[in-house]
């Protein structure tokens, strides 16, 4: 099959598709790369339809027999059922109680979906979480449920993790032929990168694996056909020492590029202090901007220094701020500075065609995660699931430690969805304070930030006080310390939602109408010296300097004082 070359014009055109705009982004953070050895994952889930909530199951065991339905995660579409086991774990989010995390991030490629298939993305991931003791595991277990039951989904990322290692598996279907009313290509082809202890690595929406070894299973491991599917369907014609899983499967585009591999680079770029493996990360950008297909970011990078919590999770609330893909240097940030752009993707002016960047930080994030898994204590201790929803650079994450037996009210599945607002749901809170701050977002987002910052380093700094008392109710009960470590997770996120209702009506009655009220050192507002409910004149700071002369450009003979 020849590669097809996607014209600007061709990707503009599909951008402007609804839905498009749907896509994720991953950090893999091996232990050697952190401070004090953990193995982080990142995970923000975006999509225009998926509301923030925190899925939870707890263990269960089941009669021989019994059978488990399957929906696609997306759409809720039945798929089909499978074998139930007979015990399944305990599992928060993208985590379970043995310290497994699975994300994920949608490549796409080829078109390979197998229509027939029962198991799809989702239901890889959070079917895999009740069975998997490991990574390594967990792969297996993957591996197996697409061999027999067939692959669904369109190409796939996924970040898999445990207190130890980090790897990352790409899959794509094999597609459909129909033999006998049978699909003989059922199954799915796929190829499994360990990340170095010491490195970090990162994947949004392309396949990242190109070459690899045949025979390092302690580093990569593979479907047997991955090479001779490729070969017989003619996707690939060169030696097997050769193959490249990424360049077959997933062949890169101006699209996959600049939407894609450019936050990837804009990761790189912040975690390894302005280098990328020994390079400046501008030697990258021709990439990144969608221009040098053969500049390839590597899989992945040394960083700068060892890496934080709040390092990791700060990555996740980038825009590109600094680079040459700063969305704030251009007319389209408005007049208050800000560093989004509302969808499509794409736009044409004159008959020319123009994309929109794409940042990790998105406003259509529906959830947002980092799981830490931490070998030096118990699964029940060890593992801390930090949870938040709505877009990233304006939400905070709380702990919930990955042996919880309940979750808070406010991330409950079921309370609201994205037709029905609910009054208890950090979603909508979220949403609330976070739409307020794109109104006016120089003087709003650092408001909203300043309390982010807060309610994350509160909670990092009193980790190991709430460890080391877990450990204590450990020594005496591991259900002891589950039921205490539930209820510090439930009520520390409680506690949020409360702060985030406080700080939605502060920031209405600061920032309204485009005034600032003015506040004392104390941060109380000050009133006018004669009425306590009258303030004081508000400043009006007005728009940026580059969006008053976008104005003067387009209507200063209009607007000009003569």
């Amino acid at each position: 099959m020849k590669k097809t070359i996607i014209s600007l014009l061709t990707l503009a055109a599909l951008l402007l598709i609804p839905g498009r705009g749907e896509s994720c982004t991953n950090l893999l953070i091996s232990r050697g790369a952190t401070k004090d050895g953990s193995v982080m994952v990142t995970y923000s889930a975006d999509s225009h339809q998926l509301y923030g909530e925190l899925y939870f199951k707890m263990a269960n065991s089941f009669a021989p027999g019994s059978m488990l339905k399957i929906y696609e995660w997306d759409t809720g579409k039945y798929l089909g059922e499978i074998p139930q086991i007979g015990k399944t774990y305990t599992t928060v989010g993208n985590m379970n109680e043995h310290q497994v995390i699975i994300t994920e991030t949608t490549f796409g490629g080829l078109p390979l979906e197998d229509s027939t298939a029962i198991m799809d993305y989702g239901s890889l991931i959070y079917v895999t979480l009740q069975r998997a003791n490991t990574a390594r595991e967990a792969i297996k277990i993957m591996t197996d449920f697409v061999k027999e039951y067939g692959y669904y989904s369109a190409g796939e990322s996924f970040s898999v993790a445990d207190k130890n290692e980090v790897w990352i598996l790409e899959m794509i279907g094999k597609g459909v032929k129909m033999v006998n009313g049978k699909n003989a290509n059922k199954g799915a082809v796929w190829v499994a990168a360990r990340i170095p202890d010491g490195y970090i690595s990162a994947h949004a929406n392309h396949a990242r694996i190109t070459t690899f070894p045949l025979n390092d299973p302690e580093n990569f491991l593979y479907a047997p056909d991955v090479i001779s599917f490729a070969r017989e369907n003619g996707y690939y014609k060169g030696t097997d020492k050769d193959f490249n899983f990424s360049d077959t499967y997933a062949p890169l585009d101006f699209g996959s590029m600049r939407g894609c591999e450019a936050r990837v680079w804009a990761a790189f770029n912040i975690l390894g202090g302005g280098m990328i493996n020994g390079k400046p990360y501008t030697d990258y950008q021709d990439y990144a901007m969608g221009h040098n297909a053969k500049n390839r970011l590597p899989l992945y990078i040394k960083p700068a220094q060892k890496l934080t919590v709040k390092m990791v999770a700060d990555v996740m609330r980038d825009h590109y701020e600094g680079t040459a893909l700063d969305m704030t240097k251009d007319a389209g940030a408005g007049g208050h500075t800000l560093p989004y752009r509302w969808r499509p993707m794409g736009f044409k002016v004159d008959g020319v065609s123009y994309i929109n960047e794409r940042a990790i930080a998105t406003q259509q994030t529906g959830f947002w995660l980092l799981g830490q898994a931490r070998n030096w204590l118990p699964d029940e201790v060890g593992g801390i699931f930090w949870f938040g929803v709505d877009d990233a650079a304006t939400s905070a994450l709380t702990p919930i430690y990955s042996s919880t037996l309940r979750v808070p009210e406010c991330f409950r599945v079921g309370n609201g969805d994205m037709l029905t607002y609910s009054p208890t749901s950090a979603f909508w809170l979220f949403n609330r304070v976070t739409n307020f701050a794109y109104l006016l977002y120089d003087r709003v987002a650092p408001e909203v930030r300043k309390a982010v910052d807060k309610h994350e380093n509160d909670a990092i700094e009193r980790t190991a006080a709430i460890d080391a008392a877990a450990m204590m109710l450990y020594k005496e009960s591991p259900q002891k310390a589950r039921e205490f470590l539930t209820d510090y997770s439930v009520n520390t996120a409680q506690d949020l939602f409360a702060k985030w209702d406080k700080l939605d009506k502060y920031l209405l009655v600061k920032f309204m109408d485009g005034n600032i009220k003015k506040q004392d050192a104390n941060g109380c507002f000050i009133n006018n010296g004669h009425s306590k409910s009258i303030p004081a004149s508000p400043s009006q700071p007005g728009y940026s300097e580059m969006w008053k002369r976008t104005v003067k450009e387009s209507a200063g003979e209009r607007l000009m004082v003569k």
